[in-house]
């Protein structure tokens, strides 16, 4: 099975926030009672209670790496971060790796009735500073002492219940003790009266009423006073002296954002600094009438003030300052605000108070995901450029202030690229090598066009208006974070990437139409964007497109930031979304494909080669106008098509007859033949017919370059193949300058001579099931895939085999298919819907390397199903190998979205023995490899779904020959066995630890596949003990016990 070895991403639906400052390390809690502790960029650790029940608060035993978690169904549970026993790794002992592991839990006991249950129902937690007690806050008003870390009621110190001269007070809302004094503790109440409780003498030494709802507390340093907080959106601050029994009155109290009614501040904090002034922090206050709908935190200090303006809810914050008690003052250095789509961190330290780039945790989703693109073995200086184009980007460097922890594992081999494009126009780079996703770099495609939000096209700066400048904004708001669900213009929507990485050339494509190659550059440039455009339909009479509009480019010249910067822009008309797109930068073509048809182009000298037009929809069809994304359909044509579809099963079910040969011979050949298919075929399910005149039946569904032998067998060339959504497959011969039989073109582009690149249809299939067409890959003389451009004429790959007949492997949803070239006859299938029932959604060809041989490799046919298993076939003979569930059947559309990547990396020491064993049998292939794969959830554009953050899931397999089945049957029987306990083991860590984990040590992986999904198919937080987990420590005030890991 499928192991989910690390997450990436923000986490799903967020409830609470905690923080060490000793060990500097941060929680966070989720809705579905999962726990996440980050620390140094890699360091992670992963908790998960056993109910899906929502974390409501968090708090951390400092320095012990122990941690408290209330949940909403008014349980307490302690938590503990144990270490593993000792690692050995290359005969070198290492220290063991840290596992986040639950050690107790603790329900407040209540007398029988609703109305006791109500009273006893948890509202906050205080932890002392000593960590040996923990104070709790009821519905009903009491306070009650649980001893740590025994998790056991302290009945003697209960509060009594006759300082409270039987009043009802509310609910306790918030516990603070005294920073100077150990001991007291101040309990504020809901209805807002203010108590300094002397926990040793059991008596009230203070009493403050406030005369508003009370919301939150927090002590000055010195202790001499405090601030509340309250539901009027306004704050007190009370001195707090010995002789006064009953302070009647604050300080002073202040309604910041009044006199009209405002919202309540819900958490307040006040941090003193060296330079004087304090820093006051505090989420809520807005004016209701105004500005009640914005997510607001607000910095004040002395005169300067600022009002963080965020795109969604505070869940809830804290700062990173100064704890040490020799200290006079706190001096904050940064603020952590935990939003519920993202986490922002402001510098305090910083004039302005700028935010943080995080190096972790950014949010995937910060504009709805529309497509992906992984890119394996990224060349260094490509990854260099990268990284100063994103450093560029950010401006300063800073210092991430949550530090704790040491991160163990190893730098990674090969740098691997992830890259995203998202509905507002912008591809974004992430560096997928580690633990952490790292944003590197973000490219934004939307200054290539005029847009109804350019601040360019504004005629006149309200900032040069002087009317403007005497009326300075009131709240002074600052827009802080990225997550941003909304786009200014969908038509931006990236719908399909393409990037080669030695050539430093980017294709990406939108919704409108618009193609764009844009090449590396290290400088800033101001320069025009070269404008082709090509009509896909050619003048087509009759039609009528009632769509959006093309996106009008700029003609002027505009300034481009250091990075990927535009080249060439290629409009299709009509501007539907583009389906399909292919780059060959060594041939200098592009080709792309809407749903009317696909076109091929010169971006070298600015030409359109080929434009087929292959429309087939009606102009009043809605489905035309539709980006690949859209779920709207007609339900008359749906229905139309059924029962057409049942007419013609009907008709075909009667008529079906066996067309016997002529000759006798032939009649017993063929009897034979059908006899030998009883035998040996396995039951067929009966396919319907798809309907010929569908109306989506000209989307293009894939593009694909080669250069194999299309028009004879003795001369190969560049060619060009194009799939469609009813099974018709095009193959272009193209006659590129400089590129012949044997010859390659040099890095620096095509010959420079005026001749022009043709392209002549050379062959056209029909797939006789009509059903859409997923993939095509042409395979050379020894079956292997072709290399990709420039890694054969750069000798960064094993040239191809040209002696041998060459043969093209053409996947559609129902079947796999190879057929020989030229002669584009049919060698071998796979009817995988017939055998299996299920329908393919993604196909690759994927690299797996053996563990035993470094130079020994196998290509394998990786597909992927609508039922969301894997089926694994061998090229060219399509023999399945192996099967595997990997994603729930529900998860439409991260099976809809699913990525390969190129190369399967991993080893397992278990099959050393077998390895050699294989060798004497003389067996093909080595035995055990690693699949990678990579899947998304999309945002869809034309449905009412989710903006929720998704969780980016790094999973992991271990794949076994089909042969080592057959020659080998118990020791891969024994391999499925501890394969199954370890999965069991996952989910399920209860008993047979010892002896699942010797199995689990011995899978080593450095590579797996990534999921991006919404929690309601996933719960978040289900960690393997295996090597692509973070393996990380920290240096803990008390010993840490040494487990065996599960």
């Amino acid at each position: 099975g499928y192991f989910e070895t690390v997450e990436h991403g923000f986490p799903h639906q967020p409830s609470a926030l905690a923080f060490d400052p000793r060990l500097q390390l941060m929680a966070i809690g989720t809705k579905s009672g999962a726990i996440k502790i980050y620390g140094a960029p890699g360091v992670e650790f992963t908790g998960l209670h056993k109910d899906t029940t929502a974390v409501t608060q968090m708090h951390f035993l400092p320095g012990q790496g122990r941690l408290l978690s209330l949940l909403d169904d008014n349980t307490i549970h302690l938590w503990e971060l144990v270490a593993g026993p000792p690692r050995e790794l290359g005969g070198v002992k290492k220290e063991g790796v840290v596992s986040l592991n639950e050690v107790g839990s603790y329900s407040l006991p209540g007398r029988p009735g609703i109305e006791s249950c109500s009273a006893t129902r948890v509202t906050v937690l205080l932890l002392l500073k000593s960590c040996d007690l923990l104070c709790i806050g009821t519905e009903g008003g009491g306070v009650y002492f649980l001893e740590l870390p025994r998790l056991l009621l302290k009945d003697n110190l209960t509060l009594p219940d006759d300082y409270r001269c039987g009043k009802s007070l509310g609910p306790v809302e918030s516990l603070q003790e005294h920073p100077q004094q150990s001991g007291k503790i101040l309990i504020g109440y809901s209805r807002g009266l203010v108590v300094l409780w002397d926990l040793n003498a059991r008596h009230a030494d203070q009493l403050f009423l406030g005369k508003q709802q009370l919301e939150s507390l927090v002590w000055e340093r010195s202790g001499s006073l405090f601030v509340s907080s309250h539901n009027d959106g306004g704050y007190s601050v009370w001195s707090v002296t010995s002789g006064n029994a009953c302070n009647p009155q604050p300080v002073s109290s202040t309604i910041p954002y009044g006199p009209f009614p405002c919202k309540a501040i819900n958490k307040i904090l006040w941090r003193t600094t060296q330079a004087g002034s304090p820093v006051l922090l505090y989420s809520g206050g807005m004016p209701r009438a105004s500005y009640g709908d914005r997510h607001c935190l607000t910095i004040q200090q002395d005169k300067d003030h600022v009002t963080l303006d965020f795109t969604s809810r505070v869940i809830d914050f804290f700062t990173v300052h100064s704890v040490e008690q020799e200290k006079e003052f706190d001096d904050p250095s940064a603020l952590v605000v935990l939003l519920e789509e993202e986490l922002v961190v402001i510098d305090l330290q910083t004039p302005g108070w700028p935010s943080l780039p995080t190096p972790y945790l950014a949010p995937l989703h910060s504009s709805a995901i529309t497509c992906s693109c992984h890119i394996s073995s990224v060349p260094p200086k490509l990854w260099e450029r990268l990284v100063n184009a994103g450093r560029a980007q950010q401006g300063r460097q800073h210092t991430w202030p949550i530090c704790g922890g040491k991160n163990l594992a190893p730098p990674p081999k090969q740098q691997e690229l992830l890259l995203t494009g998202h509905e507002d126009g912008t591809v974004r780079f992430w560096d997928a090598s580690g633990v952490a996703l790292t944003p590197l770099y973000k490219l934004s495609t939307a200054n290539v066009f005029h847009t109804d939000c350019d601040p360019c096209d504004d005629p006149q700066d309200p900032g040069n208006d002087p009317d403007m400048q005497q009326e300075e904004e009131w709240p002074p708001f600052r827009k802080v974070g990225c997550f941003d669900p909304y786009s200014d213009d969908p038509r931006l929507g990236i719908q399909k990437i393409s990037l080669c990485k030695y050539s430093n050339k980017l294709l990406v494509a939108g919704t409108a139409g618009q193609v764009i190659v844009l090449g590396l550059n290290d400088e800033r440039s101001d320069h025009s964007v070269d404008v082709s455009v090509v009509d896909l339909l050619q003048d087509r009479e009759g039609f009528t497109w009632k769509g959006h509009d093309r996106l009008e480019p700029r003609l002027k010249p505009a300034p481009f930031p250091p990075g990927f910067q535009p080249q060439v822009l290629v409009q299709c008309l009509p501007p539907a979304s583009v389906t399909a797109v292919a780059l060959h930068a060594e041939w200098n073509l592009i080709a792309f494909g809407t749903s009317h048809g696909f076109g091929l182009f010169d971006y070298h000298r600015r030409n359109a080669v080929l434009v087929k037009a292959l429309c087939t929809l009606h102009p009043n069809d809605s489905l035309a106008m539709e980006g690949p994304l859209s779920r709207v359909k007609s339900l008359k044509k749906s229905l139309r098509q059924s029962f057409r579809r049942i007419r013609k099963s009907r008709v075909s079910g009667k008529k079906r007859t066996i067309t016997t040969p002529t000759s006798k011979v032939g009649t017993w050949i063929c009897h034979q033949n059908a006899l030998q298919c009883e035998e040996v075929a396995p039951v067929q399910r009966r396919i319907e017919p798809r309907s010929a005149d569908d109306s989506l039946s000209g989307v293009v569904r894939c593009l694909c370059f080669a250069d194999t032998f299309l028009r004879d067998g003795t001369h190969h060339g560049p060619t060009l193949w194009a799939g469609t959504n009813s099974g018709s497959v095009y193959a272009y011969a193209l006659e590129v300058p400089g590129v012949g039989s044997g010859r390659a073109c040099e890095r620096g582009g095509a010959s420079e001579s005026s001749t022009c690149v043709e392209a002549v249809l050379g062959k056209e299939i029909q797939l006789m099931h009509r059903a859409p067409v997923v993939s095509i890959s042409v395979l050379d003389g020894r079956g292997k895939p072709l290399p990709d451009p420039y890694e054969a004429s750069q000798d960064l790959a094993i040239a191809p085999d040209m002696t041998n007949a060459h043969s093209v492997l053409i996947a559609s949803e129902e079947q796999l298919k190879v057929f020989s070239l030229p002669k584009v006859s049919a060698k071998t299938k796979f009817k995988l819907t017939a055998h299996e029932g299920c329908r393919v959604r993604k196909v690759a060809l994927v690299v797996f390397s053996s563990a035993v041989q470094e130079d020994y490799s196998e290509h394998t046919l990786v597909c992927l199903t609508n039922l969301g298993d894997m089926h694994l076939f061998n090229i060219p003979g399509l023999r399945p190998q192996v099967r595997y569930d990997c994603i729930r059947k529900e998860d439409i559309s991260g099976i809809a979205s699913c990525v390969f990547t190129k190369n399967g990396q991993g080893e397992n020491n278990m099959f050393n023995v077998l390895m050699k064993k294989k060798k004497q049998k003389k067996l093909e292939s080595p035995c055990c490899f690693t699949l990678s794969l990579i899947f998304f959830t999309y945002k869809y554009l034309h449905q009412t779904v989710w903006h929720k953050c998704l969780d980016l899931v790094l999973l992991q397999q271990s794949c076994v020959s089909n042969l080592l089945w057959n020659e080998k049957q118990k020791h891969s029987s024994d391999f499925c066995c501890s394969v199954s306990v370890f999965k069991a083991e996952l989910f399920k860590p209860a008993s047979g630890a010892k002896n699942s984990f010797s199995a689990a040590a011995c899978l080593l992986s450095s590579a797996g596949f990534y999921l991006i999904s919404p929690s309601e198919y996933e719960r978040f937080s289900l960690s393997a003990k295996v090597l692509t987990e973070p393996l990380c420590s920290v240096q803990l005030d008390r010993p840490l016990e040494f487990t065996l890991a599960r």
